[in-house]
């Protein structure tokens, strides 16, 4: 399926549901029974597998050091902002 023919056009029912063609389907790897993550993104539905989703945050925060923990920095960032707060 080349770029040109990604683009194709879809009804939606009466009880919302969308059917994506076979085409597309296979080009994107889904098959019945697989569940989908549905988010809207700048007025676009984006439907994606949850393990497309793992892989692309896993290569985002791949250059994170093992020993460094974000989440013992964003819970000291929280309680930094919580303590101005109180202070105001």
């Amino acid at each position: 399926m080349n770029e040109i023919s990604k683009s194709v056009e879809v009804h939606l029912g009466r009880q919302g549901r969308l059917v994506i063609p076979a085409a597309l389907r296979r080009s994107l790897g889904f098959e019945a029974g697989d569940a989908l993550i549905a988010r809207q993104e700048e007025g676009r539905l984006v439907l994606e597998k949850a393990e497309t989703i793992k892989l692309r945050l896993k290569a985002r925060f791949s250059q994170v050091p093992k020993d460094r923990s974000l989440v013992d920095e964003l819970i000291a960032e929280r309680r930094e902002e919580a303590k101005r707060e109180d202070a105001e």
